[in-house]
């Protein structure tokens, strides 16, 4: 469902079942009525963006996606972005690259908010050697299906079944956390593939 389709109190009532929170405690936690909120989350009030803002706060909503409820709700986004190669960001992505040549001769790498691979240093080159399925080594490059992947890196892990759950449980928390829905269709991809585990173990 797209922004355009969904209004700013189903948007409000998501994030807060996401946070486990009743609308009691919501209402308390942002200092107002629960019938007021039960009226927003319903669709029988129209939150000013004040409101949104207010309530977004209090839910810990990340940027990105208080931009979407404000939309929904009928107002302009606040909060701008760049992507990392605007000329704004060059310093930043210098400290970054700065940053992973100091780790040699330990592989390091920096990935953004979707586990794809924005930069790496030179000692991650020898754990590509192997990599039987190209199409992981086609940008964009996302880590996690590389490591995880049968036709990656996961052959060489030794302990990749604890290693798998290690990182399908911090991928669940960021879900549970921001709810992106390419992070819900990678994790969905991921927990499709083999587990690590010897056979008549459960995965």
């Amino acid at each position: 469902m797209t922004t355009s389709e969904t209004s700013a109190g189903s948007l409000i009532r998501e994030w807060r079942t996401r946070r486990r929170m009743s609308q009691l405690d919501l209402a308390m936690e942002a200092e107002i009525s629960q019938r007021h909120l039960s009226f927003v989350e319903s669709g029988r009030a129209q939150p000013s963006r004040e409101m949104v803002l207010h309530l977004a706060e209090q839910l810990s909503i990340p940027l990105r996606q208080r931009n979407q409820l404000l939309l929904a709700a009928g107002f302009a986004p606040s909060f701008s972005e760049k992507p990392l190669s605007d000329a704004s960001l060059a310093p930043a992505m210098a400290a970054v690259e700065t940053v992973l040549r100091g780790h040699e001769p330990f592989p390091a790498l920096a990935v953004d908010r979707h586990w794809n691979l924005i930069s790496a240093n030179a000692a991650i080159g020898p754990f590509l050697a192997d990599v039987s399925e190209p199409s992981l080594l086609a940008p964009p490059v996302n880590v996690l299906r590389l490591s995880l992947h049968p036709g990656g890196v996961a052959p060489r892990i030794v302990n990749l079944a604890e290693w798998r759950a290690h990182l399908l449980e911090r991928l669940r928390h960021q879900n549970d956390a921001i709810g992106d829905p390419v992070l819900i269709e990678l994790e969905q991809e991921l927990r499709a593939y083999p587990s690590g585990l010897k056979s008549g173990r459960p995965a």
